[in-house]
């Protein structure tokens, strides 16, 4: 594990050479395939060394860290022109990647603290840095605040957990904790940063006031933070979390539910697909909080697949933003008859996020559904609304897009560039060929 920490580090004076797109393009994906190969599929710790360890959560973490940081590289390829910008952005590119490697390879809970927070200054950079509407400023501190609002409890709770049972390692993680104040100070954290409906608003703001990479890894790893604290730290909330999870169960299958309706009616594109992102994590959310094993292998395989299906989503909306300058649907209308072969990837990708087989993301539905109807039947409602409702967002995002009367004003357009289209398949091929290989997302517990 040091060791892709010391080649991450040495990657950071690469940053600053002139002409270094490529270059760190082809590093990044290097660094993906050695870590892929440096795995053998086991439930156990494995890569030991000081406080850093693997086991097949934090692997599937880190693989997607990893991946979608190569994307956000090969997305930004506007920056490369502006030779201060593109070597500041890889800079934070590669702090960003450290944090998140750290957080999910770490054995030690203060460890696993300092770097969860420490994630969070890398992606405020990137979305006031590089963020497209003077308003990223107030995206930027919703972000902040409402991490930083919930991460000094936590702290304490840490020090408090530490000051009874003397150690912090997950390893030891086995004597529950039965205090109210305890389970909602350690766990709000991640339930914001999920995010948790009512601790959500946070979320479509920095979606849309941030860049495409910024959004990408927003969608596709910083969402995941949460599920994956909640997922380690609920062994110590088995007794009280009998008791009080059906509260956080019922407001995140509402929520689901109604910010499907939001969906609805956004006339912004990319807001509409980060509104989606909330849907989905309140059923990741529902499922880890039914402590059973179906729920947590379900939330690991449509966190995965979220990741993957998202990103791309928001790369499609910046395609589109790139030629017509506005992200609006009343705008982007038509584009079937201007750009069909993009068409394909719009049709794939809101497929895979409405859980159409083969995705992934179908996969992680069926296994969550599976959860929640097995703890409770009346789940069943919800459920069916949220279902329903994902397929009926994912439609309309895709045809009202795609079809309909293009818009006058629209005089230059160009077709898609061979780098957009790699990208895309790059995002949507693993999302559909992993399923092929699901039974490996059930041997981590």
């Amino acid at each position: 594990m040091m060791k892709f920490l010391f080649m991450m580090i040495f990657m950071i004076p690469l940053s600053f050479l002139k002409k270094s797109f490529w270059l760190n393009q082809y590093l990044y994906f290097m660094m993906f395939f050695m870590f892929m190969i440096n795995y053998s599929f086991n439930y156990t710790m494995l890569n030991v060394s000081y406080f850093f360890s693997c086991d097949l959560l934090s692997y599937v973490m880190i693989l997607l860290s990893f991946w979608i940081c190569s994307l956000m590289i090969m997305a930004s390829s506007k920056l490369y022109n502006q030779k201060f910008h593109f070597n500041l952005f890889i800079f934070m590119l590669i702090m960003l990647l450290i944090s998140l490697f750290c957080t999910f390879s770490s054995m030690n809970l203060f460890i696993f603290y300092l770097f969860f927070e420490m994630s969070l200054i890398p992606t405020l950079i990137l979305i006031i840095g590089w963020g497209y509407q003077p308003e990223r400023i107030q995206a930027g501190v919703y972000l902040l605040f409402y991490t930083m609002f919930a991460s000094l409890p936590m702290m304490i709770c840490i020090f408090y957990y530490y000051n009874i049972y003397g150690s912090l390692d997950f390893f030891f993680f086995n004597k529950s904790v039965n205090l109210l104040m305890f389970y909602i100070c350690m766990n709000m954290v991640f339930f914001i940063k999920m995010p948790m409906y009512f601790v959500h608003l946070w979320l479509p703001k920095a979606h849309v006031e941030a860049p495409v990479s910024g959004s990408m890894i927003l969608a596709g790893v910083m969402l995941k933070l949460g599920g994956y604290g909640l997922m380690r730290l609920m062994p110590i909330f088995i007794d009280i979390g009998m008791k009080i999870n059906y509260i956080f169960i019922m407001i995140s299958l509402v929520g689901g539910f109604i910010v499907s309706l939001i969906c609805l009616r956004q006339t912004d594109i990319k807001a509409l697909i980060a509104y989606s992102s909330v849907a989905h994590m309140g059923l990741v959310l529902s499922g880890i909080m039914t402590l059973n094993y179906w729920g947590l292998c379900g939330a690991l395989v449509m966190m995965l697949a979220h990741g993957l299906c998202s990103s791309g989503l928001f790369c499609l909306a910046n395609i589109s933003y790139e030629r017509l300058m506005s992200r609006s649907l009343y705008l982007n209308k038509g584009l079937i008859n201007l750009m069909p072969s993009m068409s394909l990837w719009w049709f794939l990708l809101s497929s895979s996020n409405m859980a159409a087989p083969p995705s992934l993301n179908l996969l992680g539905e069926i296994m969550l559904i599976n959860s929640l109807i097995s703890w409770s039947w009346i789940c069943m409602l919800m459920l069916s609304l949220i279902s329903f409702f994902s397929a009926v967002y994912s439609l309309y995002l895709y045809s009202y897009s795609q079809h309909g009367k293009m818009y006058s004003g629209m005089y230059s357009f160009s077709m898609g560039y061979f780098r957009e289209y790699l990208l895309l398949f790059l995002h949507w091929f693993p999302l559909n060929l992993l399923i092929l290989k699901g039974d490996m997302f059930t041997l981590w517990l």
